[in-house]
C-alpha cells in the first residue's frame, strides 16, 4: 500500500495492545485460541475518515488480514447505500455468522435471557408473541451479546466499512458501544466519509483511541506515490511527465489512480510524455458520466443486469439479479463476465460466483443514479417481488417498496404491514413507522385504512407521540366496523395522551366512547382505563364522584378476568389515598392480585400492578411490595423493557427501601433508576419519580446540600407535572426548603399541596404527610395552627390504621406540642413504630424520646437503629459514628422463635418487643402481617432447599 505506513503502524500498535499473537509464520491456530489471546491491556477504537476513493476499503482489507494473522476473531460488516433502511443490517453481518447454524437450544444457551430480545433483531429467530422490547432494552442486549462474544473469543477485531451507510439502528448502537472498546480485548475499526456520517454517529468523530488519536484522516497520494503506482503497473520506463500527468488527472485519488493505470495497461498505451494528454480522457471514463457511457456500451442485457445489481446493493445473489433483470442463467453469466472484464464487478477471485459485489461503491452509486427514474422505480418493484419469492421475507422486500410509487396495490400494503409488524417486534419501531407511512400512501383498501393508521400510531408511540395522537384520531374518524379495533385504538390513544402529560384529554377520549360501547366487557375495559388515568391526574376536577362510581363498580365485581381485577386494583389504590381502613385496602389489593398478575401484558399498561404493589407498602407490608416489584422487574427485563419501565421499577423499589429504613440500599436503587430515567429524557414522569425518591432518600441520610443540588441540577421544582407522582413532588420540594431553613417558602408550597389534594379527597398522611411538614413549617409563628394540623394528621392516620403512619404523625405532633405533652406522644410513637417495618421513623422517634427524657439507653438504641438504617445525619447528631447501613436480612434463631410465639399469641412473647421489632423490620411487615410474612419466608426457604 502506498503512503499508508502511518495508519498501518497505528493498526499494528492497536493489535499489539489487544494481546493477539505475533503474525503467523507457518503455524495455524484457531481464532480466539492463540497463546496471547485476551492477555493484552485492552482494546481501542480507530476511526478512519476520508472522501470516496481515498482507499478506506483497501486499508480495512489490510486491517482484516493483519488481525487474522494475529489469531484475532474477525467481525466484519459493510454499510450499503441501498440497505440503509433495512434495520440491523450491519449488526447481522457482524454477529450472525458467529451464531448462525446453531440449534434453537444452543442459541438459547448462548444468548441466555437475551434470546427473545436480540434474536429477532439479529435474524436468529422469529419474534415471539407479546410486547416488543424497547429500543434501549434491545441496545443493552446487543451490548451484552457483543461483549460476551468478545470475551469468549478474544482477541476480537470488529471492522466496519462505509459506516456512513450503515442502518441507523446498527450505527447508533455501535456509536454508543464504542467507548467500551478500551475495556475489552476488542479493536473496533470504522471507516466513513466525513461529509455523509449521520448525526447519531458523531461519537466516531470525537472518541479518542487508546493513544489519544482522533479520526485518522486519509490524505490523497502524493505525486511520488502515483508515479510508483504507474511504474509498478506499466514498467519502470514510464517517464516523469507521464506520471506527473497521471497524478494531476486523478488528484491523488487512489481508486482513480489504480483504475487509470489498469486502463493504460489494457490499452497498451506508451507511458511517455507524448501519451500524457490522453490520460485525462481515460480518467474521465472511470467516473461519472464517462463511467456510465462506458457501461452502456456493454450491451442491453449487460446494462439491465448491472442496473439490477445496483438496485439490489451489496452481496448480490446472481440468480436474484438475473430475475430482476429478466435474464436467463446463461445471459446472466455472460453479463457477469463482461462486467468483471470492465472492472465494474469484482473478479472471480475477489468474490463468489453466486454473490456479486461492485469493485467500488463509487461505481455502484454512479450506475444506480444513471438508471432512468421510471425504470429505477420499476426495478425496485420487481426486486420486491423477487425477494419475497426467493423466501427472503417481507422485511427484505420492504426496502425496495419504499422506493416505488403508490399504485393502489393490496399486495404492497400487505407486504409493508407484515414487514412493519416484524420490525416492531424486533425492536425497530422507526423502520416500522417508515413502512407503514408508505403503506398508507399506497393506499390501503377502504376497510383497511383504520388498521394501518392504528399500526402506524403504535410504531411511532415512542419517537413521535404528537404524530401518534394524530394517527390514532384519524383512525377513529375512518368508517370501519370492527369493535375490537376501535377499542384498541381508543386505549392506545388514551395511553399516549396520558404519557404526554395530557391526562384530562385521555380520560375525555374514553368517556365519550363508553356510552356507545354495546358489549359489556368492552365497556368495562374502557371504564377501567378511564379510572386509571383519572387516578393519575393531579388536577382531576371531580375526584370524589369518580371515587364513588369506582367503589360501586368494584365492590360488585368478582375478579373473574383481568379487566375486573384491574378495576379492583384501582379501587384498592383509591381507598389507600382516601385513607380508608387498612384492612379494606389490603382486601381489595389481594383480590386484584389473584394468583397471577403480569406486569407486561402486551395490550395493557403496568400502572395497575404497580399501584397494587404500592398499596402494600403504605399498608405496612413493604416486604410483600418488594416481592411483587422483584417479580415485575424480572418480567420487564425478560421483555427487554429497559427504559421507562425499568426506571420506574428501580425508583419505586428504592422508595420501598426508604420506607423500611434501608437507606443505603434505597440510595443505590434510586441512582440506578435515575440513570435509566436520564436515558428516557428529563421532564418525563419517570424522571420526576426518580428525582423525588432520590432527594427524599438523601434528606433522610442527612445530606441536605446534596439533595438541594440534585433538585437544582434537574430543575426539580415549579411547575410540577400534571401526573400524580409518589412521593408527591411538590411535597418533596417543600421538604427540601424546610431542610434548608426556608420555612415560609416551604409553608407556601405545602398550602398549595393542601389546595390540590383536599378537594380530591386525598386524606391519608401515610401517602402524603403534607400536614406534618406544614405543622413544622408554621410552628414557630403559629403554634396553635401547627398543633391543630398535627392532631388532624393523627386522626387521619389512625383512621387508616398503619402503625408507621400513626407513629410518624405522633412524632411530629410531639415536636410541635406543649412541653408537658411530648413524652406521652413520643412513647406511643415508639411503641407503634417498634411494631412496624419503618426503621428510619423508629430511629427518629427513639432519638426524640431519648432527648426528651434524657435516657442514655434509649439514646444508644436510637444510635444503633439509625446506624442500621444508614441515617448518617441522624447518628452524627446523636454523637454516634456512622455505619455502613447494611442490614442482616435473615432472622436469627431467637428472633424466629419469638416471632412464632407472637403469632400464636403465646404469653412467652411478652416483654420481647426489641426482638419483635427487629423481626418486623427484617420481614417488612407490621405485627398484624407477621403470620403471613413467616409463611412466605418458609415457602421461600422450602423453594431454595428444593433447588
Amino acid at each position: 500500500m502506498f503512503e499508508r505506513a502511518t495508519e498501518l503502524a497505528l493498526v499494528d500498535e492497536a493489535l499489539e495492545q489487544l494481546g493477539g499473537t505475533r503474525p503467523k509464520t507457518g503455524t495455524t491456530t484457531r481464532p480466539g485460541t492463540g497463546s496471547g489471546a485476551g492477555t493484552g491491556p485492552g482494546g481501542t477504537l480507530l476511526a478512519i475518515s476520508g472522501p470516496a476513493g481515498l482507499g478506506k476499503t483497501t486499508l480495512l482489507t489490510e486491517v482484516r488480514r493483519r488481525a487474522l494473522a494475529r489469531d484475532c476473531t474477525l467481525l466484519a460488516a459493510r454499510g450499503g447505500e441501498q440497505e440503509q433502511t433495512q434495520p440491523f443490517h450491519v449488526a447481522r453481518q457482524l454477529i450472525q455468522p458467529h451464531l448462525a447454524g446453531r440449534s434453537e437450544a444452543e442459541l438459547r444457551t448462548a444468548l441466555g435471557s437475551w434470546y427473545s430480545i436480540v434474536g429477532p433483531a439479529l435474524g436468529l429467530c422469529a419474534p415471539e408473541h407479546g410486547a416488543p422490547p424497547d429500543p434501549q432494552g434491545l441496545r443493552d442486549g446487543l451490548d451484552w451479546v457483543l461483549t460476551h462474544l468478545t470475551v469468549q473469543r478474544a482477541p476480537v477485531a470488529l471492522v466496519l466499512d462505509d459506516a456512513h451507510w450503515a442502518d441507523p439502528e446498527s450505527l447508533s448502537w455501535l456509536a454508543a458501544f464504542a467507548p467500551r472498546a478500551e475495556h475489552l480485548p476488542l479493536l473496533l475499526v470504522v471507516a466513513y466519509r466525513p461529509e455523509e456520517l449521520p448525526a447519531h454517529a458523531e461519537a466516531f468523530r470525537t472518541l479518542p483511541g487508546r493513544a489519544g488519536h482522533r479520526p485518522l484522516v486519509l490524505a490523497p497520494l502524493t505525486e511520488a506515490a502515483v508515479s510508483g503506482l504507474v511504474r509498478e503497473a506499466v514498467g519502470d520506463h514510464a517517464d516523469d511527465a507521464f506520471c506527473r500527468e497521471a497524478w494531476a488527472v486523478t488528484t491523488g485519488n487512489p481508486f482513480e489512480a489504480v483504475e487509470l493505470t489498469a486502463k493504460v495497461r489494457d490499452k497498451g498505451l506508451d507511458p511517455t510524455s507524448a501519451s500524457a494528454p490522453l490520460l485525462r480522457d481515460l480518467a474521465a471514463a472511470q467516473r461519472g458520466s464517462g463511467l456510465v457511457a462506458r457501461f452502456e456500451r456493454l450491451g442491453p442485457s449487460t446494462v439491465r443486469f448491472g442496473w439490477a445489481c445496483a438496485v439490489l446493493g451489496t452481496a448480490i445473489p446472481r440468480e436474484l439479479a438475473a430475475r430482476v433483470a429478466g435474464l436467463g442463467p446463461e445471459e446472466a453469466a455472460g453479463a457477469t463476465a463482461r462486467l468483471r472484464e470492465a472492472r465494474i464487478l469484482s473478479g472471480p477471485g475477489e468474490g463468489s460466483d453466486t454473490e456479486l459485489e461492485f469493485v467500488h461503491p463509487l461505481i455502484a452509486t454512479a450506475l444506480y443514479r444513471a438508471i432512468p427514474d421510471a425504470l429505477r422505480v420499476a426495478l425496485h418493484g420487481q426486486a420486491a417481488v423477487a425477494v419475497v419469492d426467493a423466501g427472503l421475507g417481507s422485511s427484505a422486500a420492504a426496502r425496495h417498496l419504499l422506493e416505488t410509487h403508490p399504485e393502489n396495490d393490496p399486495w404492497v400494503v400487505r407486504t409493508l404491514r407484515a414487514a412493519a409488524a416484524e420490525n416492531l417486534r424486533a425492536g425497530a419501531p422507526e423502520a416500522a413507522r417508515r413502512q407503514l407511512a408508505r403503506a398508507l400512501r399506497e393506499p390501503p383498501v377502504f376497510g383497511e385504512r383504520a388498521a394501518v393508521l392504528y399500526e402506524l400510531g403504535c410504531a411511532s408511540l415512542l419517537t413521535e407521540p404528537a404524530n401518534t395522537v394524530n394517527h390514532l384520531r384519524a383512525a377513529l374518524a375512518e368508517p370501519f366496523d370492527d369493535p375490537a379495533l376501535r377499542q384498541g385504538i381508543l386505549i392506545r390513544l388514551a395511553q399516549v395522551l396520558a404519557h404526554s402529560d395530557r391526562l384530562a384529554e385521555a380520560s375525555d377520549a374514553l368517556a365519550r366512547e363508553i356510552p356507545y360501547t354495546r358489549d359489556p366487557r368492552a365497556r368495562l375495559r374502557l371504564q377501567s382505563e378511564q379510572f386509571m388515568w383519572d387516578a393519575f391526574d393531579a388536577a382531576e376536577p371531580d375526584s370524589p364522584a369518580r371515587s364513588r362510581r369506582l367503589t360501586r363498580l368494584a365492590d360488585r365485581l368478582t375478579g373473574r378476568d383481568l379487566t375486573e381485577r384491574y378495576v379492583i386494583g384501582l379501587r384498592a389504590w383509591d381507598a389507600c389515598l382516601r385513607g380508608e381502613p387498612v384492612d379494606v385496602v389490603l382486601r381489595h389489593a389481594v383480590r386484584a392480585l389473584g394468583t397471577e398478575f403480569s406486569w407486561a401484558h402486551e395490550d395493557r399498561g403496568f400502572e395497575v400492578p404497580v399501584l397494587a404493589a404500592m398499596v402494600h407498602m403504605y399498608a405496612d407490608r413493604p416486604g410483600r411490595a418488594e416481592e411483587l416489584f422483584e417479580a415485575g422487574t424480572a418480567e420487564f427485563e425478560r421483555q427487554g423493557w429497559r427504559g421507562a419501565h425499568l426506571s420506574f421499577a428501580y425508583s419505586l423499589r428504592a422508595y420501598i427501601r426508604y420506607r423500611r429504613g434501608r437507606l443505603a440500599e434505597a440510595e443505590e436503587l434510586a441512582r440506578a433508576g435515575l440513570r435509566l430515567a436520564e436515558r428516557v429524557g428529563r421532564g418525563t414522569p419517570v424522571h420526576w419519580y426518580a428525582i423525588a425518591i432520590l432527594a427524599t432518600t438523601l434528606l433522610a441520610r442527612g445530606r441536605v446540600d446534596e439533595a438541594w443540588e440534585l433538585a437544582r441540577e434537574h430543575a426539580f421544582g415549579e411547575p410540577f407535572p400534571a401526573a400524580v407522582v409518589f412521593p408527591d413532588a411538590q411535597t418533596v420540594y417543600a421538604e427540601l426548603l424546610l431542610a434548608r431553613g426556608r420555612t415560609e417558602a416551604a409553608a407556601a408550597q405545602l398550602e398549595a399541596v393542601e389546595r390540590r389534594l383536599s378537594p380530591r379527597g386525598i386524606r391519608n398522611p401515610s401517602w402524603c404527610p403534607w400536614q406534618l411538614h406544614l405543622a413544622r413549617a408554621v410552628a414557630a409563628q403559629e403554634p396553635a395552627r401547627a398543633r391543630a394540623l398535627a392532631a388532624d394528621a393523627i386522626r387521619r392516620a389512625r383512621a387508616f390504621g398503619a402503625p408507621s403512619g400513626v407513629g410518624q404523625a405522633l412524632r411530629v405532633a410531639a415536636e410541635v406540642a406543649a412541653p408537658g405533652e411530648r413524652a406521652g406522644l413520643l412513647r406511643e410513637a415508639v411503641e407503634l413504630l417498634s411494631a412496624s417495618p419503618a426503621g428510619y421513623e423508629l430511629a427518629r422517634a427513639l432519638a426524640a424520646l431519648a432527648a426528651e427524657l434524657g435516657d442514655a439507653e434509649l439514646l444508644a438504641r436510637a444510635v444503633e437503629t439509625g446506624r442500621e438504617c444508614g441515617a448518617d445525619g441522624l447518628v452524627a447528631s446523636l454523637g454516634g459514628a456512622a455505619g455502613d447501613g447494611v442490614w442482616a436480612d435473615g432472622l436469627t434463631e431467637e428472633e424466629r422463635r419469638v416471632a412464632e410465639l407472637a403469632v400464636r399469641e403465646d404469653p412467652a412473647a411478652r416483654g420481647r418487643e426489641r426482638e419483635l421489632s427487629a423481626v418486623c423490620r427484617k420481614l417488612g411487615t407490621d405485627r398484624s402481617g407477621l403470620a403471613e410474612a413467616l409463611e412466605a419466608l418458609e415457602a421461600l426457604e422450602a423453594h431454595a432447599r428444593g433447588r
